[in-house]
């Protein structure tokens, strides 16, 4: 499978998928100018159609017609552009925490501010990556809320999930490693993606969304999931970091996702 993941997160955003004895072939990238890759020589070129370059890039140098797609925040947008451009190389996909395009629109949607004024705020909150980026984003949203925290049903469930601290340390080692004046720079072109038709899509989707995530209103999951023909809509009560709270429920869809995808063993 193509593991379209979040902007500047490693494999280890997901535990269960990407381990050794996972049962699930991976391949992935890291994006231009993070993960030690290099920046381009147009700094424009950060765009989610740049990203689909990329995905598509890497079909090619492991040799693989078509994948199943998993794709997380920034990644959903890349899977779906991904799947609209050559359907043929797109098998199934998994579209975590994110939304196909107008992703500028869904931030800050849990703190109740109007969608009119979410492109602003989403702007403005992203003047204080280069600040609190190192730790702060990952350390908040990789926990579960301390709602769940706080119950019996949160201790048996997402908490359990979350108990990954090997997963967790390499995610805030390599979110600590990014140049967050560079980090903003490819989050505000993401911002820029429109809304995509994904109408036309008609391999096997599934959804899944954090009820608590500050990122991506979960109201437009469910607008994207009817948009889809027969597609899957899993909610969470996670964060945006759902990958990390719930590596389980994420190896179990990919698994149940696989199961109706045509020529995938």
């Amino acid at each position: 499978m193509l593991l379209c993941n979040g902007l500047g997160a490693p494999p280890a955003a997901w535990p269960q998928v990407t381990a050794p004895d996972g049962g699930f072939r991976v391949v992935s990238w890291s994006h231009r100018g993070l993960g030690g890759s290099e920046r381009p020589a147009d700094p424009t070129r950060v765009r989610v159609e740049d990203h689909a370059d990329d995905a598509r890039a890497v079909l090619d140098a492991f040799d693989l017609p078509s994948a199943a797609v998993v794709g997380w925040s920034l990644g959903v947008n890349v899977a779906f552009e991904l799947a609209l451009e050559q359907p043929d190389r797109v098998r199934a996909v998994l579209a975590v925490a994110g939304v196909p395009g107008g992703s500028s629109a869904s931030v800050f949607a849990p703190y109740g501010v109007p969608r009119r004024w979410r492109p602003s705020a989403g702007r403005l909150g992203s003047r204080l990556l280069p600040v609190v980026g190192p730790l702060v984003p990952v350390l908040v949203a990789g926990l579960p809320p301390w709602q769940q925290l706080a119950s019996l049903s949160g201790l048996l469930g997402p908490a359990r999930e979350a108990a990954h601290p090997a997963a967790l340390y390499q995610v805030l080692q390599e979110f600590s490693r990014h140049d967050w004046h560079w980090y903003r720079h490819l989050a505000l072109a993401v911002a820029e993606h429109p809304p995509l038709d994904i109408a036309p899509v008609r391999c096997p989707v599934t959804f899944v969304a954090g009820s608590h995530d500050t990122l991506i209103d979960v109201a437009d999951v469910r607008a994207a999931a009817r948009a889809v023909p027969g597609s899957r809509l899993r909610v969470l009560a996670g964060t945006h970091f759902v990958p990390l709270q719930y590596p389980q429920a994420m190896a179990a869809e990919l698994r149940a996702l696989l199961a109706r995808a045509p020529g995938v063993p």
